[in-house]
């Protein structure tokens, strides 16, 4: 007469039929899905094929059949405006670009699907491993001062590009600081 060998197995698939059967649910109790009707030439689409919500009326982009996304190409608002400039040596944000940085958390807040990549960049001058500190320096900043005028965090990315994204390359003060800035990237652009 053989000896019965109590396997933990067993008791794992037994375990595990029991929970399909209770999830499983026959088609006639699901509700089917609601469908929205949607005017012809309207278009939801953001840029990077993730579909817009609605804006909060007075937000940003909250005009009628208008995507959000729109005033971000438009070049008299201010979120066409996509760069925070630096001084030397520095990752304070100044004054001057409180509005600006005010419209694009404001954005980010009344657009839950918007997602932002923040571009860090120094000038050549300085190692290049200061200069890679430097510009997340600058990238961090800017994402704690978007998130603390409401934008999510998790809406929002830095890195630091150091100085190997130049947008001038002479060797003067003007140029260098055209270069000490942070680059504000949306969904698609990166």
């Amino acid at each position: 007469m053989r000896a019965m060998i109590f396997s933990p197995v067993l008791p794992a698939l037994a375990a595990c039929a029991v929970l399909l059967a209770a999830c499983a649910t026959s088609s006639d109790t699901q509700p089917g899905a609601a469908v929205e009707e949607q005017k012809p030439g309207a278009s939801t689409a953001q840029p990077g094929g993730a579909e817009s919500r609605p804006v909060a009326p007075g937000g940003v982009g909250a005009a009628a059949g208008v995507s959000p996304f729109a005033a971000l190409k438009d070049p008299s608002s201010p979120l066409s405006k996509r760069s925070v400039y630096f001084d030397y040596d520095k990752f304070e944000i100044q004054d001057q670009y409180r509005p600006l940085v005010e419209a694009h958390a404001r954005f980010l807040r009344d657009n839950p699907t918007a997602k932002m990549l923040i571009q860090g960049n120094a000038d050549e001058r300085g190692s290049r491993e200061y200069n890679v500190g430097l510009g997340q320096r600058r990238s961090e900043s800017l994402r704690k001062m978007l998130t603390l005028l409401g934008a999510k965090d998790s809406q929002i990315e830095s890195v630091s590009l150091g100085e190997e994204k130049p947008s001038c390359t002479e060797h003067n003060e003007d140029c260098w600081a055209k270069n000490r800035r942070d680059d504000m990237l949306y969904n698609g652009e990166f």
